[in-house]
This record gives C-alpha cells, structure tokens and sequence, in this order.
C-alpha cells in the first residue's frame, strides 16, 4: 500500500490528483499539508486524515511514501528538494518550476535521493497525439516544417479561474505558463528543443499576466513551432497542425492526414485513421506503477525540465521584446 501525502490545494487540479489516488486499491492518502492551513485544515477533514501546518514536520514522517505537489509554482522548488531530500517520491503537477536553474536544483535532489519522480504532462498519453508521433516517425510528413499547436478558454472572461492563477509572483506568468504548457511540451516532443524562442504576450482583461499569448519557436533545420494559449477566447477549439515536406496531420475534432508516400495518384484525399494507438495510463498511474511495480515510465523528468527551459525563454522574450537563444 502507498501512503500518499497531498501538498496543497493551490494548483486547480488537486483534487483531480486526490480522486486519482483515492480510486486505487493500493494507494492510501493519509496526510495533508498546505500553504494556506485553513484550506489545508478543509481538505484534511474532507478526507479525514490529519493536517500538518509544518511541512517537515510531515516529510519526517517514516509512514509517508509519497507526495503530491499542487502548491504554488514559485514554491515547487522549496517543496520538492525538502521531498526528495525526505526521500518521498515526487508527483507534482506542472510546471516543474518557473526558472531552469530551480528546475535543475530539483532534478539534483531527485537523482541524488533516488527517488521516483513524475511531472503531470498528460497530453503525452493520450492516442490523437501518439498516433501524431508515430505518422511523424515512419516519415510520412517528411522533413517537418511547421507545427501549431493551440490551447485557450475562457478562464479571464468568465473568472472561473481562481484569482491566484493571475499572480505573477505565484505563477509565474499566465496563460503560456499555465494553459500554455500542454502545445508547448507538445511541440517539445515533436520537434525537441529549438535554437530561438520569440514571444508576445496580451493582455485583454487587464490581469498582472498575459491571457493571450503566442511564443514562436525556431530550428536551425528551418522548422517553426507556433505554441499558442489563453484564457481569453470563446469557441476555441485545440487545435494541432503539422505539416512537413511530404503531408501534413491536422488534429482538432477530427484527425486528418494527406501524405505524398501513400502514392494514391492525384486524386487521393484526406485520410481519417480507422484506428488510434492504445492510450497510456494517466502520468499519476503511471508514477504509482512505477514505485510499486517497477515498470517504467513513459514522461520524464528531462521533459519537464525542457517544458521550463521553454517558459523561461518565452517569459523573458515578451518581457525584453527580442527573441532569446538556447
């Protein structure tokens, strides 16, 4: 049985993770802890389990396995060296952290403790963006030229977010850092790490951060990766786009592909795939599965890092107006 600490209720996902964990016969939450005690307290009691108003005071606990991280994103560092350092496996939601040299100091503590670690980055499970790869890996689109990828709602317009995901200093930006990390990790997996990120940043509803945000990504084999999000936009819908030399993939409510190696003649069209690949579990299950029965994980730390390393980049670019190279 996996004893499950739960660190905070800030992140708007908690209690997604918590019914997660509480669904498995072979996890158990038994702690809470939380930055903000009176919401700690709530959580604590709803689940009938004791709170913790000192987080080392719980991380001493030798009857705790396991933690997960929804606290504050400038708190991940604190949080998950102290974690790992306790030698508590990590499940934290993302991003690992707002800068690159927090997220380094984090993935040190992790290697150095041994523990098993597991960022929620759960568009890289799912069968549309798989089957994406694998048309990608048998060449079908050839040399990849441009990918786009789009995630926005309307968190700022209706204010159904809560008003700390607008904090800068909590956050660490808006709705690239926040929204934003699912086309970006995504274009990260298609096209790997570029050589420059320009960014622009709007903001329509006169928050501290961005709710608009595009951040433009480029590759010294010539591809660009167009990463947009916001908490601004009605009716809009994901969107994914690839095109490369030979074909091109588009991914929204529908998947289509039209590629020159299928060699069906001129009139060939618009193909939909009969089948997808299988889903992989959730990253929490998978986190769980490893610890438990050492099977090995699909999304890695090292993505995390570089999901950061891309925050950063565009953060710095919108603030500076001018594009930064890596």
């Amino acid at each position: 049985m996996l004893k499950v600490a739960m660190l905070s209720y800030w992140h708007v996902h908690a209690w997604d993770y918590t019914r997660q964990v509480s669904a498995r016969s072979d996890c158990q939450i038994v702690a809470v802890w939380d930055e903000i005690p009176e919401r700690g307290k709530q959580a604590a009691e709803k689940l009938q389990v004791p709170f913790y108003d000192n987080l080392q005071q719980l991380l001493s606990n030798p009857e705790i396995d396991a933690v997960v991280v929804d606290a504050p994103s400038n708190m991940h560092e604190e949080v998950m060296v102290a974690a790992a350092n306790a030698g508590k496996h990590i499940f934290t939601e993302k991003v690992l952290a707002i800068t690159t040299a927090e997220a380094d100091r984090i993935i040190e503590a992790v290697k150095k403790s041994g523990i098993k670690f597991m960022i929620s980055l759960p568009r890289l499970c799912e069968s549309r963006f798989l089957y994406a790869k694998s048309v990608i890996e048998q060449g079908l689109l050839g040399q990849i030229t441009l990918v786009r990828t789009r995630l926005a709602h309307t968190g700022a317009i209706h204010n159904w977010l809560p008003e700390h995901f607008y904090s800068k200093e909590q956050c660490g930006g808006g709705a690239l850092i926040d929204l934003g990390c699912h086309p970006m990790y995504l274009a990260y997996y298609y096209l790997g790490l570029p050589s420059s990120v320009t960014a622009q940043y709007g903001h329509v509803t006169g928050r501290e951060v961005e709710d608009n945000a595009v951040s433009v990504l480029k590759y010294d084999n010539g591809a660009i990766a167009v990463v947009e999000a916001g908490f601004a936009s009605q009716y809009s819908p994901f969107a994914l786009e690839i095109y490369g030399t030979e074909g091109c993939l588009l991914s929204g409510e529908t998947i289509q592909l039209k590629s020159q190696k299928f060699e069906l003649g001129d009139s060939f069209g618009w193909v939909t795939p009969e089948r997808l690949p299988k889903p992989l579990r959730s990253p929490l299950d998978q986190w769980v599965d490893h610890i438990l029965y050492g099977t090995e994980p699909h999304i890695t730390i090292e993505q995390g890092r570089a999901l950061t390393q891309l925050m950063e980049a565009s953060n710095r670019s919108a603030a500076e107006g001018r594009t930064v190279n890596l």
